[in-house]
């Protein structure tokens, strides 16, 4: 399979929904659905990790991507392809982000699975301009993928009694003195 969904967390959640949804953008941005894409769902300490040694930022973020190939949209005449990259989303992150939002940790994981493929294909939001048209052109390939999808999204969920890992790493990292 061309796109690799792999669950690291507590969290209950159908790996075929991003793994179609994974294959639904790349033929969207015309790239080949053959292109290998990885998403991988962590808690907050493993992304707080990559995000101090990539991005020298700390804390947990939502999503982090690492492109490969750094594959392009195709032009309408080519179809690229090759090793698109791998996404780390943190469920734990997109649990709050959602709940600020208004809609389900499910939606929001879906459009941080999104939001990476747009970067690996070398999208960005630096700029007010390049925000606009990324964050535009993201909720557009969301609403149409739930529109077209003939069986329904289900959800995210934490099994009973798991406890809060965000609220964990928070707690540890206060007593050490490290910020979020």
């Amino acid at each position: 399979m061309s796109v690799e969904v792999t669950n690291e967390t507590v969290w209950q959640l159908d790996s075929k929904v991003f793994s179609e949804l994974g294959l639904w953008v790349m033929d969207q941005m015309r790239v080949s659905t053959q292109s290998d894409l990885t998403i991988l769902f962590v808690d907050p300490d493993p992304i707080a990790h990559l995000h101090e040694r990539w991005m020298n930022l700390e804390g947990p973020t939502d999503v982090m991507s690492f492109p490969m190939d750094e594959l392009r949209p195709g032009d309408g005449k080519t179809t690229m392809e090759g090793v698109l990259g791998d996404i780390v989303i943190c469920p734990w992150v997109a649990a709050q982000q959602a709940a600020a939002a208004g809609h389900s940790t499910m939606q929001e994981m879906m459009l941080l699975t999104i939001h990476g493929t747009l970067h690996l294909l070398g999208y960005d939001h630096v700029t007010p301009e390049q925000e606009r048209q990324m964050f535009a052109l993201q909720r557009q390939l969301l609403l149409t993928f739930m529109a077209v999808r003939e069986s329904s999204i289900g959800s995210a969920q934490i099994p009973a009694g798991a406890g809060d890992a965000l609220a964990v790493y928070d707690a540890e990292h206060a007593a050490h003195g490290v910020g979020k």
